[in-house]
C-alpha cells in the first residue's frame, strides 16, 4: 500500500481562509462589503411650466411676387440671384421704345388740345362785351363760352393720356416694391413678358424675422382650458408666451419668439387649430418652407416634481422609481407623469416631498433589498465642473 503525499502548508492555509470567508457571507448577499453608492436626488414641488412640441413650418414676415406690369422684352436683370435689395431697387428693365412713342403722342395732343383751349378762350372773352351791348346774339356767345369749356375738357383729358403714357413707360423699370431677399430670376434677357398676364419676373421674402405656423389638435386645447377653468393648472404669468424652434437636426435656436395667436377656426378634415409665432432669424437659419419643432409653455403646474428620465421605469404596467425609504433601502414606487420638460419627468403624484429617488448606481445594487449608500446624484458635466472648482 502506497503512502499518501502529503498536502503542502500553504495549500492548506489557502482552504482554511477560503471556508472562513463563506462563513463570514451574510443571508443577504453583501459579502462583509460596504453598501453600495447610488446618486440620489431630493424631490420638492415647484411651480413647472408645461411644455409642448408641436410642428410646425417657416414663412416668411412679408413676400412680394414681382410682376410685369408692361408687355415687352426684357433688355437687362438688374440685381444679384439670392441678394438682398431695397424698397424701390432696379430690378428688371424691358423695352421702353413702344411706351416713349405713346407718351409723344400723348404730349402732342395735350398741345393741341391746349392750343384750341386759347382760341376757345380768346373768342369767349371777346364776345362777352359785345352780348352786352347787343352787338351779337345771346346764343352766339353761349355757343363760344360751351367751346371753351370743351376746349378745357379737352386739355384735362390730355393731361391723363400724358399721365397714363408716363405710368407705363415707368412701368418698363421694374423696382423691388418691398425691402428683402431676393430668390432667382424667373425670367432672362430677350423674354417677352405681358402685362395682361402679369408674369412672374421674381419673389422677395422677408427673413429678419419669420413666422412659423405650427398646429395642435382641438382635443388637446379642449383639456388645458379645462384644466385651467378647474384650477389644476394656471395662466402663465404675462401676456407673451415665449416659443422655442427646434431645427430639423435637433438644435435649438438661440434666439426665443413669442406666440402671436391663436386661429378660432378647427380645420374640419383634421381637427387641428393654427397657431403662429413670430421668431427672430438675424443669422438666416430658418429658411420659408422650413419644416421645425415648436416648443412653447401654455400653461403651469403650481406643484409638481421633476424627475431625470433616467430614473423612470416606463412599462405598459405603469411608471416607476426606485426611492430610498427606511434603513435606506430601495423601494418601487408606482408614480404618475405628466409630460417631459428637458430630459425630465414630470411627476404629479405617487410621491412626497423630502423623498429621495434613485437616479444612477442601479447596476451596483447586486442584492434585492440591500441597503445602499445615498449620495446626492450630479447630472453628466456637473460634475467635472464641481470638482476644478474645489480642487483650486
Amino acid at each position: 500500500m502506497k503512502p499518501r503525499a502529503a498536502v503542502p502548508v500553504s495549500l492548506l492555509t489557502l482552504l482554511l481562509a477560503a471556508c472562513g470567508a463563506q462563513d463570514n457571507v451574510s443571508p443577504g448577499g453583501a459579502g462583509g462589503m460596504p453598501p453600495a453608492s447610488v446618486g440620489v436626488i431630493t424631490v420638492e414641488p415647484r411651480a413647472v411650466e408645461l411644455q409642448t412640441e408641436l410642428p410646425g413650418r417657416v414663412e416668411p414676415i412679408r413676400t412680394a411676387q414681382v410682376r410685369a406690369r408692361a408687355t415687352g422684352v426684357v433688355l437687362a436683370r438688374q440685381f444679384r440671384e439670392g441678394s438682398d435689395v431695397k424698397a424701390g431697387q432696379l430690378l428688371f428693365s424691358i423695352d421702353p421704345a413702344p411706351y416713349q412713342a405713346a407718351l409723344a403722342t400723348a404730349k402732342a395732343q395735350l398741345a393741341r388740345a391746349q392750343a384750341s383751349l386759347a382760341q376757345a378762350t380768346a373768342t369767349a372773352e371777346r364776345y362777352k362785351p359785345l352780348a352786352e351791348a347787343k352787338a351779337i346774339s345771346q346764343q352766339d356767345y353761349v355757343n363760344a363760352v360751351a367751346a371753351q369749356k370743351a376746349a378745357e375738357a379737352d386739355v384735362a383729358a390730355g393731361q391723363a393720356a400724358v399721365q397714363s403714357a408716363s405710368i407705363n413707360l415707368g412701368y418698363t423699370q421694374v423696382t423691388a416694391p418691398i425691402a428683402g431677399r431676393i430668390g432667382r430670376a424667373l425670367v432672362t434677357e430677350g423674354a417677352l413678358v405681358s402685362a395682361g398676364e402679369a408674369t412672374q419676373l421674381a419673389l422677395i421674402q422677408q427673413v429678419g424675422s419669420v413666422y412659423v405656423n405650427f398646429t395642435q389638435s382641438s382635443s388637446e386645447l379642449l383639456r388645458l382650458r379645462r384644466a385651467l377653468a378647474g384650477g389644476q393648472l394656471r395662466k402663465l404669468a404675462g401676456d407673451a408666451v415665449a416659443v422655442q424652434v427646434v431645427l430639423e437636426d435637433g438644435t435649438p435656436l438661440k434666439q426665443a419668439g413669442k406666440l402671436l395667436f391663436s386661429d378660432l377656426t378647427v380645420d374640419a378634415s383634421s381637427g387641428q387649430v393654427t397657431l403662429r409665432a413670430e421668431v427672430p432669424n438675424a443669422d438666416g437659419l430658418l429658411l420659408p418652407g422650413q419644416y421645425v419643432r415648436v416648443r412653447l409653455a401654455q400653461a403651469e403646474l403650481p406643484a409638481g416634481m421633476l424627475v431625470p428620465q433616467q430614473a423612470v421605469t416606463r412599462s405598459n404596467n405603469g411608471d416607476t422609481v426606485l426611492v430610498v425609504g427606511e434603513g435606506n433601502k430601495p423601494a418601487p414606487r408606482t408614480v404618475k407623469i405628466s409630460g417631459g420638460q428637458g430630459g425630465q419627468w414630470i411627476v404629479t403624484d405617487g410621491l412626497k416631498p423630502g423623498e429621495k429617488v434613485i437616479v444612477d448606481g442601479f447596476q451596483k445594487m447586486m442584492v434585492p433589498g440591500a441597503p445602499v449608500n445615498p449620495v446626492p446624484w450630479q447630472p453628466a458635466g456637473a460634475a467635472p465642473a464641481a470638482a476644478a472648482s474645489s480642487s483650486k
